[in-house]
């Protein structure tokens, strides 16, 4: 696991280092030296300042250049510089280091440099880039130079990784922890790379954590020869309707399911739609639901048969919002006792129960899993998107500790959070942008979700909820690295939700090929 930090726990964290073992001027040199160290320079190289703590780590950097017989230059976007910044500065007026207001002397002329250091902006920027400020980026943007972004790229945002406009780096350094930013939204399409350079500096609050392939070593192991498909859960998928019936779609669902362990997947679909159905169901079992016109009808006798002995439903995928289908989904909540898991159409019946009773979820007997995408958590909470983006970890965080469940909020980087532990999980590809990848996760998770928990050697270790939540974790980033190993044989544009389904297996056979 990689610690992260939001931009108000990395703030405090450091202003408590400076309290109480590090002086701020100690930190700053910390700062530069790392990001001196790790840093391939090829010279000349210009160092782009704004006014902050992050022009001090420039400084820091340009005198180790200096001293070490690197060419450079530093570019002042502002006059003004933090306290500690300003010894810095002093250092390099002192070692003759060429030095440029951009006020006075204009946009630099960056084609006649190899390498460029932007240290405009640091985590804590906020809004649009704008002036003379904006048009250095997109000077930047537009060379042919090698650029380090020092902490984040300027102009994008720490804790969300959004921008109008912000620095396209080769190379991201950050410092003390890794922020939202470095992962969320439009950070991987800015950052070729990034590193992290730990300088000394604990969190004062709880971190986030970015799951990495060996955190799920302890769930992807052989399995013992003395079991049988019973050991391993039955599932119920339920969706489809006459408007989308989504034969494929459950088939990928169900095929998602198998690929990832579970030992029977019954799909439950509208009665009328079962021979349609049936021919791209092959390893899965077929449950006819009452149906009218195409269209589920609650049956309790069906829900209650189909509920028996299944540790995991998912409910939702392409079901329609209809009377019958809030009533079932209401049913479930109330009388379900394992893991259920609530998406698409599903969440948006449960956007309008909550309408009506807020405290729906929180009533509810079973565990619940939701997997919004960004539309479908702004219908949760009756937010905008923008309004919920400007923190989307902590917006998640807090309405999974209000409503008792985990939400999987999914992203370029994906948020997991049962409102207490928030996992980010990074793995996927531009390829996964396509009709019925929410539904092959879904199929994935439901599966992951039935025998993960009941592994001892988790048990012992995590609670019942924790040791859920790591399985909901693991179903998105076995999800994501299927998608990514599907994008390697096909390309991003004609992948299919079919082909991440097909590579669940490889991705999968990665842990056994360690």
């Amino acid at each position: 696991m990689i610690r992260v930090l939001s931009v108000d726990n990395m703030r405090k964290s450091d202003a408590h280092a400076i309290a109480t073992t590090t002086p701020s001027k100690k930190l700053m040199f910390l700062a530069g030296k790392s990001i001196y160290d790790n840093v391939a320079w090829n010279p000349p190289v210009a160092i782009v300042c704004g006014s902050g703590n992050n022009a001090g780590d420039g400084y820091v950097v340009a005198q180790l250049l200096h001293d070490n017989g690197i060419d450079c230059s530093i570019f002042m976007l502002s006059s003004r510089t933090s306290q500690d910044g300003a010894g810095y500065l002093e250092g390099c007026n002192e070692r003759g280091i060429q030095i440029c207001n951009i006020e006075d002397c204009g946009i630099p002329p960056f084609a006649r440099f190899n390498t460029i250091l932007d240290c405009v902006f640091g985590t804590g920027f906020k809004g649009n880039v704008k002036g003379l400020t904006a048009q250095v980026i997109q000077a930047i943007n537009e060379s042919s130079a090698y650029k380090v972004s020092v902490d984040i790229n300027s102009g994008l945002d720490g804790d969300n990784g959004l921008s109008k406009l912000c620095v396209h780096s080769d190379l991201t350094v950050s410092i003390g922890d890794y922020k939202p930013g470095h992962f969320l939204n439009m950070a991987k399409d800015v950052m070729a790379k990034r590193i992290n350079c730990g300088i000394g500096i604990e969190p004062v609050d709880e971190p986030y954590w970015l799951l990495q392939h060996e955190d799920f070593n302890g769930l992807f192991t052989p399995r013992s020869n003395y079991s049988n498909k019973g050991s391993f859960g039955y599932i119920a998928l339920i969706g489809g309707s006459a408007r989308y019936s989504g034969a494929i779609k459950l088939a990928a669902m169900a095929n998602a399911a198998m690929r990832s362990g579970v030992g029977v997947v019954k799909v439950a679909a509208p009665n009328s739609l079962t021979q349609a159905i049936a021919p791209y169901i092959l390893e899965s079992t077929l449950f006819p639901l009452s149906d009218d016109n195409g269209e589920v009808v609650f049956c309790k006798e069906e829900l209650d048969e189909l509920m028996r002995g299944v540790r995991t439903i998912a409910f939702g995928m392409g079901i329609g919002v209809t009377d019958q289908t809030t009533r079932m989904l209401l049913y479930m909540m109330e009388n379900y006792r394992g893991t259920l898991i609530i998406d698409a159409d599903g969440l948006n019946i449960l956007s309008s129960l909550t309408k009506q009773n807020p405290a729906v979820l929180q009533d509810a007997n079973c565990s619940i899993v939701l997997t919004p995408h960004a539309k479908e958590f702004s219908r949760l909470l009756g937010k905008s998107i923008d309004d919920y983006m400007e923190n989307p970890i902590e917006e998640a965080k807090l309405y999974a500790r209000q409503n008792n469940a985990i939400v999987l909020l999914k992203g370029p980087t994906t948020i997991i959070t049962n409102g207490k532990t928030v996992y980010l999980t990074d793995s996927g590809c531009p390829g996964m942008a396509t009709a019925g990848s929410g539904d092959v996760l879904s199929g994935i998770l439901a599966a992951i979700c039935s025998w993960a928990p009941t592994l001892v050697n988790l048990g012992n270790e995590h609670g019942k909820e924790d040791t859920l939540l790591l399985a909901v974790a693991a179903g998105s980033y076995i999800n994501g690295r299927a998608g990514e190993i599907a994008q390697t044989k096909s390309n991003p544009i004609s992948m299919t939700a079919g082909d991440t389904a097909d590579s669940i297996k490889d991705a999968i056979s990665e842990y056994f090929n360690d």
